[in-house]
């Protein structure tokens, strides 16, 4: 009995220090690597936007006192030099005060076409739970469809598209017709596209960033009503967090396609990969909190603007143990007397 309250214990004071200590320390994460990658917004280098969003996430992340294990990152160490699965970030406390172990799950610039493009919804985030709260997934594809809050029991991943968008249609009281539906534009979802088509609904086709539309399709009054289709398997879990957050469901099931995909899976403990995960399962932690800034303007955030005295940020920060969403808008100004904040 001892045991089970001291364990209670630890959970509650985790779910204290994730809100009241660690959300405004990980907005200066996201925030920090959506100002470096603004810098690059544009200028065509993709590699190079990715490259200094992970620097800054990474050098801002040793600055919090945490115990915190990277998830979801870049990579395999082999192939990222930071930010890597596995990478143990963050600093002690200067009196040795006892600090909170955390899972992390970070996609330090989601949408770097986009960023390197100037189009719109690029992103930076971070996702964080208690340790085991955020499923540590592969590098693979994930097969995924993504709904708000009323359609969230009605999804079936291997019933077809019409019967979904059927479901989806009911759970919302409006026809198929008047459903929008996200899909990645690539090549392997011309079936998808074809089938979402012949049953009736619209489409809206996304060159990058699923996680975002995942988000946008949780939240009312987007015009967006589903995302289906196959995307990254690390911007699944990162989209489950939020999921977890805004009430939406999700149903998704992993795509090995490469050699070794299925080893590496079977060494990470997942054993079946067939299963078809919900949002509970990408991210079962009771307390989870969401973080992403926004680097070129989007349907939920404005990008970074720059202006002669300072610099503005738009952010989103949702804690499932708080039934919190805040959106923030920051401005910093320039250490001068003259600074001016402008609207």
């Amino acid at each position: 009995m001892a045991t089970n309250n001291k364990s209670e214990t630890k959970a509650r004071t985790f779910g204290r220090n994730i809100e009241s200590d660690l959300a405004s320390r990980f907005l200066r994460v996201v925030e920090t690597a959506a100002i470096a990658s603004a810098h690059t917004m544009g200028q065509g280098e993709r590699k190079l936007s990715d490259q200094v969003a992970t620097e800054a996430m990474r050098k801002t992340m040793d600055s919090i006192p945490m115990h915190g294990t990277i998830v979801i990152g870049e990579g395999e160490r082999d192939e990222a030099p930071m930010l890597y699965i596995g990478e143990k970030v963050g600093a002690e406390f200067p009196d040795g005060t006892e600090v909170p172990e955390v899972d992390i799950a970070v996609d330090p610039l989601e949408g770097t076409n986009l960023c390197a493009t100037g189009a719109p919804g690029a992103i930076t985030v971070l996702a964080a739970s208690e340790r085991g709260g955020l499923l540590n997934a592969p590098d693979c594809y994930m097969d995924k469809i993504v709904v708000g809050p009323a359609a969230r029991d009605a999804i079936d991943l291997d019933a077809s598209v019409e019967d979904n968008l059927k479901a989806i249609a009911r759970c919302l009281k409006r026809a198929v017709t008047d459903l929008v539906v996200i899909v990645l534009d690539r090549p392997r979802h011309e079936k998808l596209i074809e089938d979402i088509r012949r049953a009736g609904a619209r489409i809206r086709l996304i060159t990058d960033g699923d996680l975002s539309a995942g988000i946008t399709a949780a939240v009312r009054r987007t015009n967006v009503h589903a995302v289906m289709g196959i995307g990254g398997a690390p911007e699944g879990v990162l989209t489950a967090a939020a999921l977890r957050c805004l009430n939406g469901g999700m149903r998704a099931r992993l795509v090995p396609t490469k050699t070794g995909q299925e080893d590496r899976m079977r060494a990470m403990g997942i054993t079946d990969p067939q299963r078809v995960y919900t949002e509970r399962d990408l991210a079962p932690g009771p307390d989870i909190l969401f973080v992403a800034s926004g680097v070129t303007d989007g349907s939920l955030l404005q990008g970074v603007r720059f202006f002669g005295h300072g610099i503005r940020t738009s952010s989103v920060i949702m804690s499932m143990r708080a039934r919190q969403i805040r959106f923030i808008d920051t401005v910093r100004l320039v250490d001068s007397p003259d600074a001016v904040v402008e609207f």
